[in-house]
């Protein structure tokens, strides 16, 4: 019910501006967000100027001073006659849906509880100020407080200070600058997962609802957005309702868990305790390169069985920043150094501007990779990183399985299959191997090469499957082509691989050539599932990427098939003529 109204009517938005002036000094606005729980129940009452946003967003952030502004105006007013509140579509994603939000940032007007218009003019002050007067409905009319005439030293007419300037070199604290700020976990779909993800660095869970492992991995999954809370988003897509987006994200299987960060999409493979994600996820969202000192340089590699120094010029900032985004694949798993020394050149004999240089195997005295390039390309450097994080030597276990086995650049394994009594003295002898192996010259521009050993005892059956290892008194030795499901357990003399640099060197040396035929990992019938689901992917990849092709050649295929049946019909139904040469006299009646 409306009270009492003046005969004199002052639109009370053209009021606040006057508020706004009188106040003495700018306060830092608190924005209203509203939630599932809370919007029904706010907007039911009033008009209400709701603006749906993304934290991630560059149009949002833009918008952020002009809605403070306005926010800072209705806050400064007895009775606006409107409200304004903000709905974070990041974190309330099924709300935004519900309210059809199309775009970001999108102002919906609400009027007791029923949506009434979306605002489409330009988001302009003074073009809202005027919308929000429009359709404001206070309980009553204030009058304007009467000014004051001028004094005999104040000028006869007075400048208002404009409505912009003032407020927009204000730094206005809001949530939409904080980074997971509820602690829980994004709900991502088609409609908000390539801001989050631009925005980035966050890490998605990808799951179905039917998943055993899905739902065992749920409340890790929540408890690790509530331990990241202003740190780093945590989200999910359930690929049961978002099967599009999934595909689009190539996901073969639940839960997968894929960290996004400076436009890198990395896919975890470590251990899925929370302890395992917790640490990774301080890691990855910790700084990856740190300054350091010559004398610093040995005591912090020794810590590390891989570690990665930049030397650099101090003016140029630029191969600084290209290597700082390019790390960003690494997920801090390994630590960049930087330092400017001209000491550090000499010691690694570098004679250009900058390089970027791998230090493996807790060993600082050499590099065993050099990358530097007259242009820094940032691609070429984060391939290069990701190529050069494993070690030379390490144990293939469940956690460093991915790592190794499945990395991009493709190694060639060296597997030492060996039971727990005798783990240390093999461990110990392979990393011989390997160190001899990575001072050789006669791998450059060949395969990269682990060296690794596997507790038979845990691996016994897997090891088995693959390579029909089975347990024995001396340690034998396979080399795995895993990308290709391939393996080696002969040296160029077809004798067993020995545990020695001479027999593996040897055997390295002949699969480089291609001097020594490979084994397959795979049994007949799998070997044809493959197969087929090769075809069938290309087939696939076929149609999506030259659909007009497929059409034609579908339609082709479908004339032919057309016209050959047409003829097999007609063939069919022809009589030959001399068979009817008697006429009647054949029929039996």
């Amino acid at each position: 019910m409306r009270t009492f109204r003046s005969p004199f009517h002052f639109p009370p938005l053209l009021l606040l501006f006057s508020f706004a002036i009188a106040a003495p000094v700018a306060l830092e606005v608190e924005l209203l967000q509203l939630t599932p729980d809370n919007f029904k129940s706010s907007i039911a009452d009033g008009v209400w100027f709701v603006e749906h946003f993304s934290p991630y967003c560059h149009h949002c952030q833009g918008f952020a001073p002009t809605w403070t502004h306005l926010t800072e105006d209705v806050m400064n007013n007895p009775d606006p006659g409107i409200h304004l509140a903000q709905i974070n579509c990041a974190v309330y994603g099924d709300l935004c849906e519900e309210n059809k939000v199309k775009y970001f940032p999108q102002l919906n007007l609400y009027r007791n509880g029923e949506f009434v218009d979306t605002f489409e003019g330009v988001r302009e002050y003074d073009a809202l100020l005027e919308y929000m007067n429009k359709h404001a409905e206070p309980t009553s009319t204030l009058t304007p407080t009467p000014q004051a005439p001028p004094s005999a030293t104040s000028p006869s007419t007075v400048e208002l200070p404009t409505v912009t300037k003032s407020v927009e070199v204000l730094h206005v604290q809001t949530p939409r600058a904080d980074v997971n700020p509820s602690g829980s976990v994004l709900e991502l779909g088609p409609h908000n997962f390539q801001d989050v993800v631009d925005q980035g660095p966050v890490f998605v869970k990808y799951f179905a609802p039917w998943c055993g492992h899905c739902k065992k991995l749920a409340p890790t999954w929540k408890q690790l957005a509530r331990h990241m809370q202003h740190k780093l988003n945590i989200a999910e897509v359930n690929c049961e309702v978002h099967a599009a987006l999934c595909k689009t994200e190539d996901v073969p299987g639940f839960p997968m868990l894929v960290y996004y960060a400076n436009g890198v999409k990395s896919e975890y493979s470590g251990g899925r305790k929370f302890d395992l994600l917790k640490a990774f996820t301080e890691r990855a969202a910790s700084t990856g390169l740190q300054n350091i000192r010559v004398e610093d340089l040995e005591e912090n590699v020794r810590n590390h069985s891989v570690a990665y120094l930049l030397v650099y010029p101090a003016s140029d900032s630029h191969i600084l920043n290209e290597v700082t985004q390019a790390s960003g694949v690494l997920l801090g798993s390994v630590p960049i150094y930087t330092s400017s020394s001209s000491e550090l050149f000499t010691r690694f004999s570098i004679s250009t501007p900058w390089a970027l240089l791998a230090l493996k195997d807790f060993d600082a005295s050499g590099a065993t990779a050099v990358y530097h390039k007259r242009l820094a390309d940032k691609a070429d450097i984060s391939k290069w990183l990701i190529a050069n994080r494993i070690p030379t030597t390490v144990e293939l276990s469940q956690e460093t399985f991915q790592l190794v086995m499945n990395a991009p650049h493709k190694p060639l394994v060296v597997i030492a299959p060996v039971n727990k009594g005798k783990k240390e003295k093999v461990a110990e002898k392979m990393k011989e191997i390997g160190k001899k192996w990575r001072v050789r010259k006669l791998n450059k521009g060949n395969r990269d090469v682990v060296f690794t050993w596997m507790d038979t005892d845990k691996w016994a059956s897997w090891l088995k499957n693959m390579y029909g290892v089975k347990a024995t008194e001396e340690p034998t030795v396979i080399v795995a082509d895993h990308s290709r499901l391939q393996y080696f357990d002969r040296d160029q003399a077809g004798q067993t691989i020995k545990l020695t640099s001479l027999s593996v060197f040897a055997t390295l040396d002949g699969i480089n050539k291609g001097s020594i035929p490979s084994k397959s990992s795979e049994n007949f019938a799998e070997r044809i599932s493959r197969y087929l689901n090769d075809k069938l992917r290309s087939l696939e990849n076929f149609v999506i990427n030259k659909p007009l092709y497929a059409v034609t050649l579908v339609a082709i295929v479908l004339v032919l098939f057309f016209l050959a049946m047409r003829r097999a019909m007609a063939d069919d139904n022809f009589t030959d003529p001399r068979e009817n040469r008697h006429g009647k006299s054949r029929r039996l009646d």
